[in-house]
């Protein structure tokens, strides 16, 4: 009988889960695979405080006895690692292919309950809540009950830093942005307005205009006499 159980408000350590990975003997660390490559994984480690690891245990023990076998240890062995502040670690982890056939991805979801996007790599540090299915086995002549990662629920996530391999370097190249909001010089505003006015002064100055003076309109006789000579022009 295989059980369901919650692991809640766990620091995450060392996830892998957004694909399947196995352990490179060349560069002694964990690197991507093909999900039916040898022993490929997803997994979690996960750190969690005194009470929850008894709780979990408790789970694990209850699992253990109803599916223990007659030539299995009459009691379940505690598979956590103890650290130095009281804090307990464990792994939870899911095949990347169980007798050929490819499983499906564990399941990551936000703190809501929405999906993640199918890239979303968790981080180290994150603090998560970690669904299992408890699944009691014997192997090599040692009983135990595996953790079958399922699911990861991201309650409060670390962002990723990326690794700087250079310290600071005295006198060298700084990265400086312009600041939109840096204060210009102040100017005097009197002096300011009059060079204003000459330049105004300056464009819009037209070139002198030559004028004619006008002649003089003719006296009142005269225009008398004007008038005369129209009136009789067709006489």
């Amino acid at each position: 009988m295989v059980q369901s159980y919650i692991i809640e408000n766990v620091e995450a350590l060392w996830p892998k889960i957004d694909r399947t990975y196995a352990f490179d003997q060349k560069v002694q660390r964990s690197m991507p695979c093909d999900a039916r490559a040898q022993n490929a994984e997803f997994s979690i480690q996960f750190r969690m405080n005194a009470a929850t690891a008894k709780a979990l245990f408790a789970e694990m023990k209850t699992s253990y006895e109803a599916n223990r076998d007659a030539k299995w240890a009459e009691k379940l062995a505690n598979p956590f690692v103890k650290d130095d502040n009281g804090t307990y670690t464990h792994k939870a982890v899911l095949k990347g292919a169980y007798k050929g056939e490819v499983t499906t991805k564990p399941l990551q979801v936000d703190s809501q309950g929405s999906m993640l996007p199918e890239n979303f790599q968790l981080t180290t540090g994150s603090t998560v809540n970690v669904a299992v299915q408890l699944v009691p086995y014997d192997f090599g002549g040692k009983q135990n009950v595996s953790l079958r990662l399922k699911a990861v629920q991201v309650i409060k996530y670390i962002p990723m830093e990326k690794h700087n391999p250079f310290g600071a370097v005295d006198g060298g190249y700084v990265v400086q942005e312009a600041n939109p909001f840096a204060t210009k010089p102040k100017t005097n505003n009197v002096l300011a307005q009059s060079a204003a006015v000459d330049d105004e002064d300056d464009v819009f100055e037209e070139a002198p205009v030559k004028r004619t003076a006008a002649k003089a309109a003719p006296a009142p006789s005269e225009l008398t006499e004007l008038v005369a000579v129209v009136d009789n022009w067709d006489d």
